[in-house]
């Protein structure tokens, strides 16, 4: 875990791979639920007896749950102190390569492209690539645009 004490000292390692994440399991449970939550219940993700004479051979998780757990294996590489508030402001690419099967391992690579001042605060953009235990294919490449308020005074 990198720590930076403050966003000017975070401005020095644009550039940087900042570290990998932990290993997370992509368990069926969380498929369901993301399912659930988003309405997405198409079978390739919930359906495992018809996933299971898929050319897959299993479930697999949807894109947009592996890009959802981008943030939480982010805040395990690198944390930025006196910050009041960091808000989730876009993401400017994001390409799903490798599905990610039910009990799929998946981790993160952090790389700081850039921090710039904005009017609001600061704008952190990361390029994170999802690994995919076992596979030389990354399940996902995003770069994610956070806006961080620093605390005053």
């Amino acid at each position: 875990m990198r720590q930076f004490a403050d966003v000017e000292e975070l401005k020095t390692a644009v550039g940087q791979v900042l570290g990998d994440s932990e290993w997370v399991t992509v368990s069926q449970e969380m498929i369901d639920r993301f399912a659930d939550a988003t309405g997405d219940h198409q079978w390739i993700h919930v359906d495992r007896e018809r996933a299971k004479a898929s050319p897959l051979g299993t479930t697999i998780a949807h894109g947009f749950l592996t890009l959802s757990l981008i943030p939480r294996l982010i805040d395990q590489v690198y944390s930025v102190g006196k910050v009041a508030a960091r808000l989730n402001y876009g993401c400017n690419k994001v390409r799903f390569t490798q599905p990610v099967p039910s009990g799929g391992r998946i981790r993160a690579r952090i790389r700081l492209a850039g921090v710039e001042d904005t009017p609001k605060g600061v704008r952190i953009t990361s390029e994170a690539t999802i690994a995919l235990d076992g596979s030389e294919r990354p399940a996902c490449i995003a770069d994610l645009v956070a806006v961080v308020i620093p605390e005053r005074g």
